[in-house]
């Protein structure tokens, strides 16, 4: 067997899902072989506890692994090298993998698959280890070692490898079904509509804008939110919503002090009804426990019930330090602290009702055509598709057993 280079991909929670297994694996696979299937030819096999993404020579690895540490449902993952399962030829890769290296001290750590192999894991490690020492200045470390050599042992195949980073875990995109976020152009709603993403869940995107009443700087911004998520989940519907004409209507019978939860009903019952429209499971919101006045225990409770989807809040019991650090560590926080005038500022009062009760807010309501604005709202949206990489469907053939960083978006428009 010659050596081949491959990206080794382990996951973890998807290793507790038993009978459901092997469909977690499938969209885990499919996802891999999209992210990367613009780079060049890679072939994805599944092997026993793990995944390996062959390359062929003209895909440059470091951008594949790059790629592959977005795609959630992988708990670590490295470029290694595949080679013959005996020891002439593992000795050779280690070789390998620490050239041009520079450490003080090392580790190795071998894993066999199967027991046959005549070794155990702990002989390969001396082994493999004597090897090294007879040719490096350095010294065994098992507890804080600055080189780290992984040998991983199946029974027809090997890998070697010494660089392992983190994947983001969670569960593969697809696999938890289909849910629609409202994305205004904030700090917060990225967040939560990354958060289902990891959960395995595909998610639209909504926006609501109030142009022409005020410029359509938030549009911008929620297509430049839009195209940085698109990675994660590798296409992308966003939802382009005229919300100016509904509040303008909001305005004109519902007071100053309940403006802000009607308008957020209103927001849920057009979100929904697009969701429904492509089937999805669920709403998504960034609302967190108490952070704004619409964000009360008792108004969180009037907003819900305006939907009869399920309503989604996954940053509920976070603060904005917590919620900033995901949005800066995911990429969209410098997108979402650029200046812009979106819809929720529109019409709002300076000291709205924190504690609205639900009698007070259906007076409110009944007098508006509720039915009659959300069907003009849903009338004018405008859906918008995004893809990672562009043109990347169908992806490349997955394989079920054994071996046989980045452009932006393509955003196309349509009613």
């Amino acid at each position: 067997m010659s050596a081949t280079r491959v990206i080794l991909v382990h996951y973890h929670e998807i290793s507790l899902k038993r009978g459901n297994r092997p469909l977690f694996l499938r969209h885990l696979q499919r996802n891999l072989a999209r992210a990367l299937g613009d780079l060049g030819p890679v072939r994805v096999h599944q092997l026993t506890g793990r995944i390996a993404v062959e390359l062929s020579s003209e895909v440059d690895a470091a951008a594949a692994a790059g790629r592959a540490a977005r795609v959630f449902g992988i708990a670590n993952l490295a470029v290694a090298e595949r080679v013959a399962p005996v020891l002439p030829a593992l000795t050779a890769a280690v070789e390998r993998a620490i050239e041009g290296r520079s450490f003080a001290s090392f580790r190795i750590t071998a894993r066999r698959a199967f027991k046959s192999f005549p070794m155990t894991s702990i002989e390969m490690n001396r082994a493999l280890g004597a090897h090294v020492l007879a040719r490096r200045a350095c010294r065994v470390d098992l507890e804080h070692p600055e080189c780290t050599i992984h040998v991983e042992v199946l029974p027809d195949q090997a890998y070697v490898y010494a660089d392992r980073r983190p994947g983001p875990g969670g569960l593969p995109v697809g696999a938890s079904g289909l849910v629609t976020a409202l994305l205004s152009g904030g700090i917060d709603s990225p967040v939560a509509a990354w958060r289902l993403m990891k959960r395995g869940c595909r998610v639209d995107l909504v926006h609501f804008h109030s142009v022409p009443y005020l410029p359509d700087a938030s549009i911008r911004k929620a297509r430049e939110l839009a195209a940085v998520l698109t990675p994660w989940q590798g296409a992308s519907r966003l939802f382009v919503v005229p919300f100016g004409e509904v509040q303008r209507e909001v305005v004109l019978s519902v007071p100053a002090w309940g403006r802000v939860v009607v308008y957020r009903r209103l927001m849920v019952r057009i979100a929904e009804a697009l969701a429904r429209r492509r089937g999805a499971g669920a709403l998504v919101t960034g609302e967190s426990l108490g952070q704004v006045a619409s964000q009360t225990l008792d108004n969180l409770a009037r907003i819900g019930e305006a939907a009869t989807l399920p309503v989604l809040r996954p940053l509920i019991g976070m603060d904005k330090l917590e919620i900033t650090a995901q949005a800066q560590a995911i990429g969209t926080f410098e997108i979402s602290i650029e200046p812009d005038a979106d819809c929720c500022t529109l019409f709002v009062p300076k000291h709205p009702n924190t504690r609205i009760r639900a009698d007070e807010v259906a007076a409110m309501e009944a007098g508006l055509d509720v039915p009659a604005l959300v069907a003009m709202a849903v009338g004018g949206a405008v859906e918008e598709h995004l893809e990672f990489p562009p043109g990347s469907t169908p992806a490349p053939a997955v394989h079920a057993d054994g071996p046989a960083a980045a452009a932006p978006p393509a955003v196309t428009g349509g009613a």
